[in-house]
């Protein structure tokens, strides 16, 4: 299980292990938001409507859900990862502070692995960079930023992304992943 901040670059990484290890079982996440642009319902996210969110919740498929940024919910659906976890794939969730304080409280013994930028000027110039939220948004991100990266603390491990390869191959170190082969 992974989580950092906006823009700490997550996607990045856990999509540079998936590309090395298709083994490796990545959840997709559900979420109320749109899409943005380069975003394919069903392989970046579930893009589903508040209605079918609620339904998921109230049917209790969903592992863990939050209301992130105060503004669109996110969550992670329970069957595909049991599902994996069943066949003894390794399985590795992308969520925020609030769904990994849910997922430690029913997967107690998962690994919780905290992204880090390394620095808070570093995160803000990502998410600047990226450009995909207005003024409003980025600030509230940032205001949301603070507050994780307050609760580092409470994860196993805090992997700091410096660069994505570096990043990428400490956490498959951690996950136990064999090294892709050349």
């Amino acid at each position: 299980m992974v989580a950092g901040p906006t823009a700490v670059g997550k996607g990045t990484i856990v999509a540079a292990l998936r590309d090395s290890h298709p083994e490796l079982f990545v959840s997709v996440s559900c979420t109320t938001r749109a899409p943005r642009p380069g975003e394919i319902d069903g392989v970046h996210y579930r893009f589903v409507d508040d209605a079918e969110f609620d339904a998921l919740v109230e049917r209790g498929d969903m592992l863990e859900w939050a209301l992130v940024h105060g503004a669109h919910r996110y969550g992670t659906p329970r069957g595909p990862v049991a599902e994996a976890l069943a066949q003894g794939r390794p399985a590795l969730l992308e969520i925020d502070l609030a769904g990994a304080r849910q997922v430690r409280e029913s997967m107690p013994d998962a690994l919780f692995v905290f992204i880090a930028p390394p620095s808070w000027d570093a995160l803000v110039e990502r998410l600047v960079g990226r450009g995909t939220e207005g003024a409003a948004e980025r600030e509230r991100r940032l205001a949301t930023a603070r507050t994780e990266m307050a609760a580092a603390d409470e994860f196993d491990v805090v992997v700091v992304n410096d660069t994505v390869e570096r990043a990428a191959a400490e956490l498959e170190r951690l996950l136990s992943l064999a090294p892709a082969a050349s």
